[in-house]
């Protein structure tokens, strides 16, 4: 097992855990929800094809690569994130920002 050097608080942290000095604060409903959302999320039942530039590919390939994930998930990831609103176009932001900037 790879040993990490802690720093005291860390050490004390962990220290209280392994001791079982925490407690969950998780309600049985919010677990519940927690699930539902989780099962949700993984769930693939469509399959897509698309076509995009090979240097896109590359860039995606690299960036999965950094995150230690295969490509497949991190494009799903993000197609996940921006149909669920989490993930927003800044160029459009930027765009809407200067079109107020030259109405003034």
């Amino acid at each position: 097992m790879n040993r990490t050097k802690l720093d005291k608080e860390e050490q004390d942290i962990l220290d209280a855990y392994d001791a079982g000095e925490f407690t969950s604060d998780l309600t049985d409903q919010r677990r519940a929800l927690l699930a539902e959302a989780a099962e949700a999320t993984i769930k693939k039942d469509k399959r897509i094809n698309i076509r995009i530039s090979g240097q896109d590919l590359s860039a995606i390939q690299r960036k999965a690569i950094e995150q230690g994930i295969p490509y497949q998930t991190l494009v799903t990831s993000i197609l996940h994130k921006y149909a669920s609103g989490s993930l927003r176009d800044l160029t459009s932001q930027r765009e809407t920002f200067t079109d107020k900037s030259n109405e003034q």
